[in-house]
């Protein structure tokens, strides 16, 4: 039997907790093993606990959930982070991926897509809620462009490895995945996509998927699961 895979809700309100909790264990693929009401609690459990997937409130008492991601990840990149959220504007949507979520949820979702948010997570791939992800492909791949972002330098500077592996990054393979798909060390993996960050100044995932697109690499639709 497969060890269930550890969950760490951090939301403030008790009753929505509660909800959550029980929809997530009515699957025995998963089991909550922490809750927090604040970004403060939520960061000292997710170092305590070392979950699988942190369900991040947007909206915290004394923190953001934006700011919480991006501390948890700071302190462990390997914790898959999916927001839950009242808000649907896509700012919020965008800026919470840059921040290192990958996943966003809107609260008023049914339980069937709060699992499968989770599921993808899980699995590595990226997931927007549906009633959100139309526009945010939009939003992606219409913003306008920044220093920092890709024009300045092209694809064709990256060697075959690098490609292959940008690729995959696209995907949402994280760089642990990427080292055990392509029989290399995961410090390997990580200079590879440092390296390829570097030549296409590009600094996040967010642009690097908008780029992947632009050139064809991948198709948004499938990115959204």
């Amino acid at each position: 039997m497969s060890q269930k895979k550890s969950i760490l809700i951090i939301d403030d309100h008790p009753l929505f907790r509660e909800g959550i909790k029980r929809i997530i264990e009515s699957t025995p693929k998963y089991e909550v093993v922490g809750e927090a009401s604040t970004g403060r609690q939520g960061l000292q459990m997710a170092r305590k606990l070392k979950p699988d997937l942190a369900l991040v409130d947007m909206s915290l008492p004394d923190q953001n959930g934006i700011e919480l991601t991006r501390d948890i990840l700071k302190y462990s990149s390997e914790i898959r982070i999916l927001i839950v959220s009242m808000h649907s504007k896509v700012d919020y949507i965008v800026k919470a991926f840059q921040a290192g979520a990958t996943g966003y949820l809107v609260k008023e979702s049914a339980a069937d897509m709060l699992l499968q948010g989770i599921d993808n997570v899980l699995k590595g791939d990226y997931f927007m809620d549906t009633k959100v992800s139309r526009q945010v492909v939009k939003k992606l791949v219409g913003l306008p462009k920044q220093k920092t972002v890709v024009a300045a330098k092209s694809y064709d500077s990256l060697t075959p490895r690098e490609q292959e592996i940008m690729g995959l990054l696209a995907e949402g393979m994280s760089t642990n995945q990427i080292a055990d798909k392509l029989f290399i060390s995961p410090k390997t993996a990580e200079n590879h996509r440092y390296s390829i960050m570097r030549k296409l100044e590009i600094h996040g995932t967010i642009e690097l998927v908008r780029y992947a697109a632009k050139i064809g690499l991948i198709d948004m639709d499938l990115w959204i699961k």
